[in-house]
């Protein structure tokens, strides 16, 4: 696991962008997993204005959803498919067909699950997946004791997730109670992983995943087990790390032709 402690959130979209950029430049048609919620925006904004200017074609790129709410309709202004045509694939000026994501409104939720889980094989893999962490340490909706190799599936929402989540809703009891979410063994099929976490709020989720032990407890610390995983904080959420200036000298020192 690498980690990168950048200055702001802005710098992490930024160094995140680049590396999906020269993803893009070798892969013209790079699978590219998308998390939701305010950690990834600064990544998206910096891609879209890459994109606009020409230094990166993303015409034939295609995005995987990575959860879904359980219940939502499509069009409901707050489903996940509908945040990421709003916030990736419009911007990115791509059509509807290049996105796929798992049905939330399906009325056989295990049955959609496992086809999602199909299709992603299908398109030949995630190449690189996008991530946050929850305060509690989750990954994708993948809540504490999730188990290291599951699958997509539907969960359970705890109430801390749910309050956090309140904010993009009327009021708290607007939030579904399930999601369907690719499994962390699903997650980990991915070929690069790719974690921003920024803000005080998220230091001790941070110090845990990479610095504790691997356990289900903490589904963010299965990035443990990934040959390519890399996690880019800002200096507030790399305020509990113990060995931050480990990480800071050998991302100093490390051949600019690596990449993240």
């Amino acid at each position: 696991m690498e980690v990168v402690i950048v200055q702001d959130a802005t710098a992490g979209g930024e160094l995140i962008a680049e590396s999906i950029a020269a993803l893009l430049r070798r892969k013209r048609d790079a699978l590219l997993g998308v998390a939701t919620g305010s950690s990834p925006l600064p990544i998206y904004q910096a891609l879209t204005a890459k994109v606009r200017s020409g230094a990166v074609d993303a015409s034939a790129a295609r995005i995987a959803q990575l959860d879904e709410y359980v219940g939502l309709p499509a069009g409901h202004p707050e489903s996940y498919r509908s945040v990421v045509l709003r916030e990736v694939v419009e911007p990115l000026g791509l059509p509807e067909s290049a996105f796929m994501g798992p049905d939330g409104s399906a009325e056989d939720v295990q049955a959609a699950c496992e086809a999602y889980d199909r299709a992603l094989a299908e398109a030949g893999g995630v190449d690189l997946q996008l991530l946050g962490i929850g305060t509690d340490g989750h990954i994708g909706f993948n809540e504490p004791c999730s188990s290291l190799v599951s699958r997509t599936r539907i969960k359970t929402l705890t109430r801390q997730t749910r309050a956090d989540n309140a904010r993009f809703f009327g009021s708290p009891e607007e939030v579904p109670h399930h999601v369907i979410t690719q499994g962390i063994g699903t997650i980990l099929e991915a070929r690069h992983l790719v974690l921003l976490a920024t803000g005080e709020g998220k230091a001790e989720a941070v110090a845990q995943a990479v610095e504790g032990p691997l356990a289900a407890v903490v589904p963010a610390s299965a990035l443990q087990l990934h040959p390519h995983a890399t996690v880019v904080v800002d200096e507030a959420a790399a305020s509990k790390l113990k060995l931050a200036d480990y990480f800071r000298d050998t991302f100093a020192a490390k051949p600019s032709w690596q990449g993240i």
